[in-house]
């Protein structure tokens, strides 16, 4: 598995996935009252975290999209 995700993608990506993985918990926010959009907001978190972690992103790659250096 190659590489297509650049060093700025992964940092924004691991932010925003732990950001959504915290909002549910400590936001208070109205909209997270629901269960569904608990578990959304987790389940997308753990995505942003997972692609970050492993440097690749399957919807990059059948877009064709590569933002690291080659």
């Amino acid at each position: 598995m190659m590489t297509n995700l650049g060093d700025l993608d992964r940092i924004f990506r691991a932010l925003l996935g732990i950001v959504l993985l915290a909002a549910p918990f400590v936001s208070g926010l109205a909209i997270f009252n629901g269960t569904a959009t608990t578990i959304i907001s987790v389940v997308v978190g753990l995505l942003m975290l997972g692609t970050s972690v492993r440097k690749f992103c399957p919807l990059y790659r059948i877009f064709g999209i590569r933002t690291c250096k080659l």
